[in-house]
């Protein structure tokens, strides 16, 4: 059975909006990081403001890493998008909770929430959550 886990980006003082946070510095620490939770991943889960943010960057990008993460199976969540075009990608069906369950029924490597603050805290509600990992900003946003 796969994992669901949580990974945000976060200010010291408990800022997540992508709006409000500083630019990400990638550095040694933050690779090793991604690259492990990338070896670790099946699949992702977007809300749609998340996943219109991705699309909007990540086909464009080349290189190892890049070619990986774009080739990771997407799960959009979104009431108002009618289709999604960074494949391999699909909008889910039904109530949130139910297709996540689903999700996680599934074989393959963990499903990774990235951002998508609404997405989360939807399922942190419905108890689907198994682990929550916090990038956290040494600075306050808010």
């Amino acid at each position: 059975m796969r994992e669901l886990i949580v990974t945000e980006f976060i200010t010291v003082d408990g800022i997540a909006e992508h709006e409000r946070l500083p630019n990400v510095v990638w550095n040694d620490a933050m690779h090793r990081f991604k690259e492990d939770e990338l070896a670790d991943s099946g699949a992702m889960l977007l809300g749609r403001v998340t996943y219109e943010i991705f699309a909007g960057h990540w086909p464009s990008e080349t290189g190892d890493f890049a070619d990986r993460f774009n080739a990771l199976p997407k799960y959009v969540a979104s009431a108002s998008l009618k289709a999604v075009d960074w494949k391999p990608a699909e909008l889910l069906e039904g109530p949130l909770p139910e297709a996540v369950a689903g999700l996680k029924q599934q074989s393959g490597g963990n499903v990774y929430v990235h951002g998508s603050l609404s997405v989360a805290r939807q399922l942190f509600g419905a108890g689907l959550v198994d682990r929550v990992r916090l990038l956290v900003y040494p600075g306050a946003a808010g």
